[in-house]
């Protein structure tokens, strides 16, 4: 399996980081994508690289709850990191309406920018999309027009099945699901049933979106399996076969095969 959104490099890893490594390793996990946020969290990634030997692989970006009024400085320096550093993907980028829209039109330039140098690199990107669709679709029909659109996955997909079929009509996105489709009041199971497991990958976003049975605690990547076991609940298919097909799908993506 392949964890296509972890943050191991966050400080909540920095105890017990070889033993969270065996547990993914003994529950099937071989790489790790490791998503950036902004500049404060570079050289711990840079560092979570080494130590993954091989198997860790970096996406840089600037993520959109960290545009603010550095916005400028901290793109530049993302943009930097994409070009130079031979990145898997770009991302974390997107929109995100939750917890601000102080910046939502910076967001929008930020978000359309590393679109683009994405499209240019061949690159495909990881997209956050929280409370801003319809924002969403006004950048996606401008980068359409000027054909611009990468692809990619959209992270931590919370949308209607509606929404799902119009991402699908820009382009190859995938729908990046984690641990939220083990709770009892997730809508997205119910939209799952609808979307086809080659469109599908997994993803924890460790150390947060804990899965049942453990949710709660700290999250990490050999929490995969229960994300995978449900998927195969609602898609009426064995577990092993959604690895299988996610894992295909994931090295396709990322270009890892």
């Amino acid at each position: 399996m392949i964890d296509t959104h972890t943050h191991l490099y966050d400080e909540a890893f920095d105890e017990d980081f070889d033993d969270v490594l065996r547990r993914a390793s003994d529950a099937g996990v071989e790489k790790f994508i490791l998503p950036g946020i902004d500049s404060s969290v570079f050289e711990r990634m840079e560092r979570c690289r080494e130590l993954l030997s091989g198997r860790g692989f970096i996406a840089w970006g600037l993520h959109p709850t960290s545009v603010n009024q550095f916005w400028k400085e901290e793109l530049a320096l993302a943009e930097n990191k994409i070009c130079t550093d031979s990145p898997i993907a770009v991302g974390e980028i997107g929109l995100d309406c939750y917890w601000s829209k102080e910046f939502v039109n910076e967001q929008k330039v930020v978000f359309i920018e590393q679109m683009k140098l994405a499209h240019k690199l061949n690159l495909p990107v990881i997209i956050h999309i929280r409370e801003a669709h319809d924002i969403l679709f006004e950048c996606m029909d401008i980068l359409k027009k000027e054909n611009s659109l990468p692809r990619g996955v959209f992270h931590a997909f919370s949308g209607s099945i509606e929404t799902y079929r119009r991402i699908k009509q820009y382009g190859d996105y995938k729908i990046g699901i984690g641990g939220v489709i083990t709770y009892k009041k997730a809508s997205i199971a119910s939209v799952l049933e609808e979307i086809p497991l080659e469109d599908i990958i997994l993803e924890t976003d460790s150390p947060w979106l804990t899965p049942v049975p453990h949710r709660g605690k700290r999250n990490e990547p050999s929490y995969l399996i229960y994300i995978a076991d449900k998927i195969g609940q609602i898609k009426n298919c064995s577990a092993d076969f959604v690895k299988e097909i996610t894992t295909q799908n994931a090295n396709k993506l990322f270009n890892l095969i």
